[in-house]
């Protein structure tokens, strides 16, 4: 695994990308938000502040295996939001 800096800049990378991509369904179906779309969002944002909040936490004991879960727990959470996009 990479830096603490380059983690953080893959947790906005990737929940950037899903925003992005719940605005290119809204774009290409409805032209405006939706209930459904509106509460994606909203998740990826929580999601957003937790991993970063876990990144952040200082009261670690084993750096390697925290960093290591934080980045199981991003590809989680992404591949969820993915699929909740696509059943749309």
């Amino acid at each position: 695994m990479g830096s603490v800096k380059n983690l953080k800049k893959d947790i906005n990378f990737v929940m950037g990308d899903i925003i992005e991509a719940v605005y290119l369904y809204e774009m290409t179906t409805t032209g405006k938000p939706t209930d459904a779309t509106n509460a994606i969002i909203e998740e990826v944002i929580v999601t957003f502040d937790g991993l970063i909040a876990k990144v952040n936490a200082k009261n670690v004991e084993n750096k390697k295996a925290h960093f290591n879960q934080i980045n199981k727990d991003l590809e989680a959470a992404a591949n969820q939001l993915v699929d909740k996009i696509n059943a749309l």
